[in-house]
Parts: structure tokens; sequence; C-alpha cells
């Protein structure tokens, strides 16, 4: 399977978990939606959204998203995100680092909601009407607790160092890859390298093997995280941060960095398509 053929399994409309861009992003997918034109896509940042949201949004694929942030990081603002959601052309759900995880944890162990209590005074609340405020049963007299209604993706989405022969990938200590997967209703991931065998039997690397049971489909594809990173494989390119980030200022550069490093597959993963 190839990163185009994953993505053609993606329906319009898919409610797709996505990790930041610090943890393992499957960008050779996120591009392939694009190509594909993908319409109406719901995004959910575990817990927050970066490029792989902002191409996706200014490609015009998405409908609406949940999540903490989306930012660039050190390349500053997600430029196509800004301008949507100014223009009201994508409906923006707030949530916090905590409130996600805890949505995903509350499909993980397969109740209808979870309790939390960070967000108890925030302002948030009053724009989340889903997130119930009750007193706490366990106790009498007055003790709020917020309860978060429990969250399962359509599609997990994200990229690995090595799968292997068993079907098992490798995600390392990005533990929130696995959340994602427990409770996504079905999971897509690319990965660099193939091993042969079964990981899960390797002492030294089962603790970062998400199962295969979780796994609905893998392709390879190298560099397939580019211009993201993988930890000791390749860095995250911020030169090439920095010129997305200047190019999709205005709608003119970012659709011409589209058919420069988006439609033009050859070139969307290859390291010498970014400046000096």
């Amino acid at each position: 399977m190839t990163a185009d053929e994953l993505a053609a399994q993606i329906p319009d409309r898919s409610l797709i978990g996505l990790p930041p861009d610090y943890s393992l992003v499957a960008m050779e997918v996120v591009r392939a939606l694009v190509r594909r034109s993908a319409k109406g896509l719901r995004l959910l940042g575990v817990p927050q959204l970066g490029l792989c949201a902002d191409l996706l949004i200014g490609a015009g694929c998405v409908a609406e998203i949940e999540t903490s942030a989306v930012t660039l990081g050190e390349a500053g603002l997600a430029p196509r995100f800004t301008e949507a959601a100014e223009k009201g052309e994508i409906v923006v759900r707030d949530a916090t680092c905590p409130a996600v995880h805890t949505a995903l944890q509350a499909t993980e162990k397969g109740v209808p909601f979870m309790p939390l209590r960070g967000v108890l005074g925030s302002d948030l609340i009053k724009h989340r009407p889903d997130w119930k405020v009750v007193d706490n049963p366990m106790q009498s007299g007055s003790d709020p607790i917020l309860l978060i209604p429990a969250i399962s993706p359509d599609v997990a989405l994200f990229h690995a160092r090595w799968a292997d022969d068993a079907g098992n990938v490798w995600i390392g200590r990005r533990r929130e890859l696995a959340t994602i997967a427990h409770a996504a209703k079905r999971c897509y991931v690319t990965y660099e390298e193939k091993r042969p065998g079964d990981m899960l039997e390797d002492e030294l690397l089962a603790p970062g093997v998400l199962g295969a049971v979780y796994v609905s489909a893998a392709a390879q594809a190298i560099r397939g995280a580019w211009p993201l990173g993988v930890p000791e494989l390749y860095d995250i390119d911020d030169a090439h941060l920095m010129r997305y980030a200047k190019a999709a200022k205005t709608r003119e550069g970012f659709r011409r960095y589209l058919d420069e490093f988006v439609c033009t597959p050859k070139k969307s993963s290859s390291p010498a398509s970014s400046p000096a």
C-alpha cells in the first residue's frame, strides 16, 4: 500500500485524530489528502495541531477542528488556519490539552465521559455546551466536577519509525499516538522502515510498540513525516517551515507552495527541496 492508497481509504467528513508537529505526523498522507481534494474533514488535535492542519485548511479540505492550539512553533502563527478562523470559514471548537486526552481516555475505557477538574473556572466552559459541570456524586455538599464526553475518532493517522512482519508499529515514547489508536475506529500508519519478525518479542522494543490489533492499515513512506522530523532519523526542517510560513501568508503564495511541494509527489519528501 502507498500513502495515496491509504489516503483514499479516509472518507470525506471523517473525524481524524492527529498528533502535534513534534510527534510523528503522517505528512505524506496529509499531502495525499490534499491531492485527492478531500472535503469536510474534522480534525482533532491531540492535543494540538500544526503544519498538517494548516495545509488541509488552506486547501479547503476541513470543515471543523477541535484542538487546544494550532501553531507552527518557531515559524509563528499557522496562517491558513488564522485566516479561516477569522473569516468563519471553519468551525473551531476550543479545547485544552487535558480535555482532549480525557475524552480519548474515556473511549479507551469504554465509558461515556470522564471527570476533569482543571478547566473549572475557565470561560471556556461557556463555549462548550457539550461539557457538563455537576456536583460530585461521591461527596456530600457542593463539590463541582467537569464531565468531558468521550471522543471516538473515525480515523487515527500518524507516522512511525518501524513496522514489522506481524503488523505492529513502533512509536517509542509517543504514547499519545497509542491513545488515539485505542480510541479510533480505524488507525492508519505510515512508516519509515520494515523490520523482520515481531517487535513484541523484543524486550527492548516491546514497550514502544503499538500492537497490530490497533493498526488497520500501514504504508511505507520514506521521509514520510518531512518537513517534520522523526527522532534519531531526521530533524524538523526548520528552513522549510519558515519558507512555508512566509509563502502561506497569502492565498496566492499558499497555492504556489501546493503546486511545488504537494501536487508534485516526487518533491514532497525530498530534503533537497528546501532551501539551505
